[in-house]
């Protein structure tokens, strides 16, 4: 597919960026921010905190033994570490372990939860990795569905309704008083809390910056995100009451509710769909506030839209043609795991917080924190070691961290403070990664099929996400398992990263005949036996979803 010439040379007229895309991408980021903390509520709305069997006759009526009592310590077994058996309850009369039903929860940090008030914990704890998979599965969902809608009704308009129904749907599952109902809100929740506004925004501002802007554009949409995983422990830390903490969570929302007025259509997305004096408007506002004195033929481009507008043929490049040809299939299997592998530690690592050392609201809001650097180091990194290696070498890293972490023991002081560290070191890896992965896929992949390309990798990513809580299950076997496959398959696909072609100064493919020949034996194994192009980017980024 050839660029449309008219309509490059009509957005040429706002730059690159200017005070118009900077006041747009900042009222989509919003998006981005809520998308974040919605993504995460449930580690504190439903945390589990240290918990023991109540003990007949000694915790009764709201008075509670303390942990380390002679007669808790004589009424519940121990574990293989040391520890009070979470589950269990000895005998007196046959001195064996028997299952208990109820229990006392350590109160410190968390007054109330959803996993305090339905007892998710020992043989209920699937309940509340369900709960959390049943999120990731609506953003799996949204991604798919809302992202199609977009392409055909627009962007704005699925932006707005998806910003409407994050504000309803945040604040009634704080009400929802039954498992099995909380779990279908949940998953809407995901739908529009975590995917609609902000795949929309995300795709609403690369389509109206330059090629030059996009790589930050698209960064600073992450670091937006980590601003709203920090807000979780923020108001954690603050709200004790589940309820009121989940409606603080979904009225964020309402930070989007006035875009409706604030944000305009993308005006690509008007060109190709013929309503070409609408984005020429926009084009033309947008000069105004980019301080452009030049005036804007508009009946020229109006006429020249309309015109290509009618004579336009159907694209028919599809998702098959990522997988037709060898070399496409292959970058397409490399490029989808590479996505499953980053979400997969990405969330492992956030949605475990609660198990690391000191207060969880302190390492959740580090655990966010600890991106803007990632972020800047990508910034500044990106662009001179290139995409391949800096992706494979951070996926590498993060994985190594994971599996180091793993086997660590936590039994002192020290060595918990180790494990939180090196998972810190983790968390700032593996967010770098992730931030790469976006730009990465759009530079690898030919126009034609590149929206599908980098949609086929989100929804990776989202089922990965979803299976993240229910992995975390396995450590009822074995403590290190859960970080050991998270540290493997991040391993296994930084190492497969290497056979990727580099795109760092590379025309990008535009036909599917040019996607299959690109790269073509241009791997890190022999890369450094040649010299990197000099060229630039000759072709900008198209639309990304």
């Amino acid at each position: 597919m050839d660029l449309d010439s008219d309509l490059e040379q009509l957005m040429a007229h706002i730059g690159d960026f200017g005070t118009y895309q900077l006041r747009q991408s900042l009222l989509h980021m919003l998006a981005a921010l809520t998308a974040g903390l919605h993504m995460l509520t449930l580690v504190t709305v439903a945390a589990v905190p240290d918990h023991r069997c109540a003990v007949p006759d000694i915790d009764e009526n709201g008075t509670f033994a303390s942990w380390g009592s002679p007669e808790v310590v004589a009424s519940i077994p121990l574990t293989k570490d040391g520890s009070l058996d979470s589950c269990h309850l000895l005998d007196p009369t046959t001195n064996s372990s028997v299952s208990c039903d109820h229990w006392v929860y350590d109160d410190t940090y968390y007054k109330s939860s959803r996993a305090i008030e339905w007892n998710l914990v020992c043989d209920k704890r699937w309940m509340g990795a369900v709960a959390q998979s049943a999120y990731m599965f609506g953003v799996f969902t949204g991604a798919v569905v809302l992202g199609s809608m977009a392409d055909k009704y627009g962007r704005k308009i699925i932006f707005y309704i998806s910003a409407v129904l994050q504000l309803i749907l945040g604040v009634i599952v704080a009400f929802v008083p039954e498992y099995y109902s909380f779990l279908v809100v949940r998953f809407l929740y995901g739908i529009f809390g975590s995917a609609g506004s902000y795949i929309t925004g995300f795709v609403l501002s690369m389509e109206i910056v330059g090629p030059s802007k996009r790589t930050i554009i698209g960064i600073a949409f992450q670091a937006f995100f980590a601003t709203g995983v920090m807000l979780v422990a923020f108001w954690g830390f603050l709200i004790k009451d589940r309820v009121v903490l989940q409606v603080i969570y979904g009225l964020h929302s309402l930070l989007l509710i006035g875009h409706w007025w604030l944000i305009d259509e993308s005006p690509r997305w008007l060109w190709a769909q013929g309503q070409v004096h609408k984005a020429v408007i926009i084009v033309e506002k947008a000069m105004k506030q980019n301080g452009c004195t030049e005036t804007l033929d508009v009946a020229h481009y109006v006429s020249k839209g309309k015109a290509k507008a009618g004579s336009r043929e159907n694209e028919s490049a599809t998702m098959a043609d990522l997988v037709k040809t060898p070399n496409l299939r292959n970058r397409t299997l490399n490029v989808v795991l590479n996505w499953f592998a980053n979400s997969l530690v990405y969330y492992g690592l956030s949605l475990n917080t609660g198990k690391l050392f000191g207060n969880p609201f302190l390492v959740l809001f580090i655990v966010g924190l600890v991106e803007y650097p990632s972020y800047i180091m990508t910034v500044l990194l990106m662009d001179r070691l290139g995409r391949r290696s800096l992706l494979s070498s951070l996926m590498l890293l993060g994985g190594i961290a994971c599996i180091v972490a793993a086997y660590i023991p936590r039994d002192t002081q020290a060595g918990s403070i180790s494990v939180t560290t090196i998972v810190m070191i983790g968390k700032f890896f593996i967010a770098a990664s992730f931030a790469i992965i976006y730009n990465y896929t759009a530079e690898l992949f030919p126009t034609v099929v590149r929206n599908t390309a980098l949609g086929i990798g989100s929804m990776g990513a989202r089922l990965s996400g979803a299976l993240t809580p229910l992995i975390t299950l396995l450590d009822s076997f074995d403590k290190r398992l859960p970080s050991v496959i998270f540290g493997a398959i991040a391993v296994i696909s930084g190492l497969l990263a290497l056979v990727l072609p580099e795109t760092l100064n590379q025309p990008m493919p535009q036909t599917i005949e040019d996607g299959e020949n690109f790269g073509k034996g241009d791997t890190a194994f022999n890369a450094c036996c040649r010299k990197r192009s000099g060229k630039k980017y000759e072709v900008p980024l198209s639309t990304v979803d």
